[in-house]
């Protein structure tokens, strides 16, 4: 089925929704694809730790 088959066609069940039914056709624009946001790793349990153990070797050495 080509495009130009498939508007006629389109159209065709327009006319005959309105004229059977006596409703309107309201054609909408595509909605854009939501734009997906970057993935993001969670600290594990390990990760915290590791940053708290750096914490701690920052604040040791700002101390000296």
């Amino acid at each position: 089925m080509t495009k130009d088959e498939l508007r006629a066609e389109l159209d065709r069940q327009a006319q005959r929704y309105k004229d059977v039914y006596g409703g309107e056709v309201v054609t909408y624009a595509a909605q854009p694809d939501p734009e997906r946001k970057p993935w993001r790793k969670r600290p594990s349990l390990l990760d915290q730790a590791f940053q708290q153990e750096l914490q701690k070797i920052e604040k040791a050495r700002e101390t000296e």
